[in-house]
Order: C-alpha cells, then sequence, then structure tokens
C-alpha cells in the first residue's frame, strides 16, 4: 500500500490535463471574444447597407 501512495504522488499525469484544460479555456474565450466583435462589427454593416438602399430607386440609373 506504501508503494502505491508513493507511485500515486510522484505521477504528474494528470498535471498535464489541468494544463490542457486552461489552455482550452483561455482559447475558447479569445474565440468568443472574437465572434462577438465580429457579430457587432457585421450587424452594424448590415444595418448601415439598409439605410442605404432603403432610399434608391431601383428604376432609375444613376451615375
Amino acid at each position: 500500500m506504501m508503494n502505491f501512495i508513493k507511485n500515486f504522488r510522484a505521477d504528474e499525469d494528470g498535471a498535464v490535463t489541468v494544463d490542457w484544460v486552461v489552455l482550452t479555456a483561455a482559447v475558447v474565450g479569445l474565440a468568443v471574444a472574437a465572434y462577438s466583435s465580429i457579430e457587432s462589427g457585421a450587424s452594424n454593416l448590415t444595418a448601415n447597407t439598409g439605410i442605404f438602399l432603403d432610399g434608391r430607386d431601383p428604376n432609375t440609373v444613376t451615375p
């Protein structure tokens, strides 16, 4: 039993897993932040394009 406890204490496989969990959480957080930024910019662009096109008549030709 004592040998098992010594081996368990010396085993570092779990530490690598914790590192990967932290790194994965950071990547997910950055992806959410990037998505939020891109989504708001795309929404603004779509709204501005709609406003621009609302005042146009498709039957008239403008230079």
